[in-house]
């Protein structure tokens, strides 16, 4: 079979997932490596969002340098990493402040290692102070 064929009958033979990614993948950015690498990255901040984690932590972890991992974080999600990790504490922070806990107990459950820090990101990023959460 030619080499044509078999790209044919490969593309005929993907479910409709595989050609969204692929297409995607092509359209934002081909090096699929790459794309793996930032992904590995993102899922390593969803995952490890409460500890103190870095940009060199984070860097290691996904087997990528710090300047194509920003630069292809930024391409790919629209953010970089450390926005993205920020975004991630915040929102996992909206929703433990709905419950009992109280201010101070959320800010170090979700990573932030001063309440003074993440009472004035949280203000900044939700336009409310933490505390406007809670029942």
């Amino acid at each position: 079979m030619s080499n044509g064929r078999r790209a044919i009958r490969q593309t005929l033979n993907m479910t409709y997932y595989n050609r969204q990614v692929a297409s995607i993948s092509a359209a934002i950015y081909s090096n699929v490596y790459l794309i793996r690498q930032v992904i590995s990255a993102k899922h390593f901040i969803d995952t490890n969002f409460t500890d103190n984690i870095t940009l060199d932590d984070i860097c290691k972890e996904a087997c990528i340098s710090k300047f194509h991992l920003v630069r292809s974080f930024k391409k790919l999600y629209g953010t970089t990493p450390h926005q993205y990790l920020t975004s991630v504490r915040i929102n996992k922070a909206k929703t433990l402040l709905r419950t009992k806990a109280s201010v101070a107990e959320v800010c170090y459950s979700v990573g932030f290692e001063s309440s003074t820090s993440f009472t004035a990101l949280f203000k900044k990023k939700m336009g409310r102070v933490p505390s406007a959460f809670k029942p």
